[in-house]
């Protein structure tokens, strides 16, 4: 059966690996047994996928990201380069927590960005289309479409879809420059407007 889907020959990708139609993936990568990857998902170079993680369609993970068991992307995420993902609060060497029974889950939902060499600890969910900026360390779960900066990470503004900054007006309106769309802010959490 013909492929439709690239793997670049320094990769790799284990048996049980279910992978959609235009997905690349780059040098030095490996994706591990049970996962799932969607189609026309982008994955840099050394990209780890750890075991039964579920990566839905037209995802970017940038180069030297682990997407740990424990982990789901939804469609259009963005990881940057070197952000990082937990899927155990307490590690400890001397006490080994091994195995998925272990795993604190963590939701990334359609649309959300991560910026390069965050942080995001295991347990926490990242709303829609939500923006984590470069170096950020996310302890708590993400509103949808919020701005998130900082160590730990806190909400500093709103962004659209398209990751345009929001500027609300008088009744809590904001319009995106790029995609034309509006959106409302209603105690402290924002939603597309109808």
């Amino acid at each position: 059966m013909e492929k439709n889907y690239y793997v670049n020959e320094h990769a790799i990708v284990d048996d049980n690996v279910q992978i959609g139609e235009g997905t690349k993936i780059w040098h030095f990568s490996h994706v591990q047994s049970g996962s799932k990857i969607g189609k026309k998902v982008v994955m840099g170079q050394n990209v780890n996928v750890g075991n039964n993680v579920t990566i839905g369609d037209f995802c970017k993970i940038q180069n030297n990201v682990s997407v740990y068991e424990g982990v789901t992307l939804e469609d259009y995420v963005f990881c940057g380069p070197s952000m990082v993902f937990t899927n155990i609060l307490d590690p400890k060497c001397k006490y080994p927590q091994v195995g998925a029974a272990f795993y604190v889950n963590t939701l990334v939902k359609e649309g959300a960005s991560i910026g390069a060499n965050a942080t995001i600890v295991c347990g926490n969910t990242l709303g829609k289309h939500c923006l984590v900026g470069a170096g950020a360390v996310v302890t708590k779960d993400v509103p949808d479409y919020a701005l998130v900066v900082g160590t730990p990470g806190r909400v500093v503004g709103w962004v659209s879809e398209a990751g345009k900054k929001l500027k609300f007006d008088k009744n809590g309106l904001a319009q995106c420059e790029q995609s034309g769309k509006t959106y409302k802010l209603i105690e402290g959490s924002v939603i597309e407007a109808e």
